[in-house]
């Protein structure tokens, strides 16, 4: 029988402001990064790009042990604690010491810490509430991500005007610490571990005809997953969205900085600008996901996936800045849904393999190869031809991924998958 999770409202409501600090804190200072090294430090695009991709591929090695690690141990919270702390001594480093050995090394840190927040946070949320209600709760979790980071862009934006731009790394590195506070607010013992890692919960119906041979297959480890054809077309449709994507915004935030101040705003404001429009959309988009996801999860993504091609295109048209920052109109959609999406299909796809974490991890991986490819890449494009033919490229690489999740991710939700079976039997 499927067990029913009744948390208490302490281990919510301390759900919901984990989300809410850890929101600007788990993605780094990326776009603010590229104004600081552009703007005030005078570093070249190909030097920016090797920055930011050094977080990138810290993070795409440390995130599928982070999730394995997830899954085995049940300290959780104190995983968080510590990852926070990482970051809160990255983002200071990068304040006070900005050379490129520190830079660098800073970034390393922010991407390690980064890598155990997504599954760490997921596990804890299937832990709390279990599977029959996360569609729903992780809409709720989103929700409130994006509402950090609107707050975070507001403060920043606020910060760089007034004070100066370093000041926004010690506001994300107190935001981290304010992450670690509210994640012992959860009660330990509310946490159901062997849940959170994607065992157990499953019907009787579901048990039925099952063989013994499968059964003691549970507990399947990487070799097993990386085996099954729907996780391994699934992360190639997610390393190819944030191929895309990752750059985007970075890029944006460099041609800003190149235009200098505009009737007396700082860069930093517009680029906060962008953030605060983006995360407007993200919080409803976010939460009518998870409502919608419910009648089924591949229609509601490939919204998500379709919007990022045609924002890669608007951004060549112009560099107006008011201009930009309304194209985050789309940025918004598409980060609103892939942030409920992703845990759900991961949910579905690992459902009773007790692997939930492990997979969280290697689609971070996934993020990770894709974020750190674009930076990469796109830095050194950018460089030799311009933000326009970088932008056109990242748009392209958008439209593969589009491809690719249409035609080769299969339907995960298991009520839609059966009847899409039974329709083409």
């Amino acid at each position: 029988m499927q067990e029913k999770r009744k948390p208490s409202e302490k281990s919510l409501r301390g759900l919901d402001f984990l989300n809410l600090f850890l929101a600007d804190v788990r993605d780094g200072v990326g776009p603010y990064l590229n104004i600081y090294l552009k703007a005030s430090q005078h570093w070249d695009p190909a030097q920016i790009g090797m920055a930011t991709a050094a977080s990138s591929i810290a993070t795409v090695i440390a995130q599928t042990p982070a999730g394995a690690l997830i899954d085995q141990l049940r300290q959780k919270r104190m995983l968080i604690v510590l990852a926070a702390g990482l970051v809160t001594v990255g983002c200071f480093c990068i304040a006070l010491f900005p050379t490129f050995p520190v830079v660098i090394g800073s970034q390393i840190l922010i991407g390690i810490g980064a890598a155990v927040f997504p599954p760490a946070i997921a596990a804890i949320t299937l832990g709390l509430v279990g599977h029959s209600k996360l569609d729903q709760r992780v809409g709720r979790n989103e929700t409130f991500n994006h509402s950090g980071n609107l707050l975070a862009a507001v403060l920043a934006g606020g910060a760089g005007q007034f004070i100066n731009r370093k000041s926004i790394f010690f506001l994300v590195g107190l935001m981290a610490a304010a992450s670690a506070y509210t994640v012992l607010r959860i009660r330990e013992k509310e946490i159901d571990h062997e849940l959170a890692r994607g065992d157990g919960e499953e019907s009787e119906q579901e048990n039925q005809g099952k063989g013994k041979a499968e059964n003691q297959n549970k507990n399947e480890g990487i070799l097993k997953l990386l085996k099954d054809r729907r996780i391994l077309m699934f992360a190639t449709a997610v390393i190819l969205f944030h191929f895309a994507n990752a750059a985007m915004l970075p890029l944006v935030g460099q041609m800003l900085a190149l235009g200098g101040k505009g009737k007396g705003l700082d860069s930093t404001v517009y680029m906060s600008a962008c953030i605060i429009v983006a995360q407007l959309v993200m919080i409803p988009s976010a939460n009518f996901a998870g409502r919608l996801a419910e009648g089924g999860r591949k229609r509601v993504f490939l919204l998500g996936f379709g919007v990022l091609p045609i924002r890669g295109v608007l951004y060549t048209l112009s560099q107006n800045p008011f201009f930009l920052v309304s194209v985050q109109i789309l940025d918004g959609i598409a980060g609103g849904i892939f942030g409920v999406l992703s845990v759900l299909m991961v949910a579905d796809l690992t459902k009773g393999s007790g692997r939930f974490n492990l997979a969280q991890g290697m689609l971070a991986t996934s993020i990770g190869i894709g974020a750190g490819l674009s930076n990469l890449l796109a830095g050194f494009v950018v460089q030799k031809a311009g933000y326009n033919v970088g932008f056109l490229m990242l748009a392209a690489i958008a439209a593969v991924a589009l491809a690719v999740f249409w035609f080769f991710v299969p339907e995960t939700k298991a009520e839609k998958a059966q009847k899409s079976r039974a329709a083409t039997a």
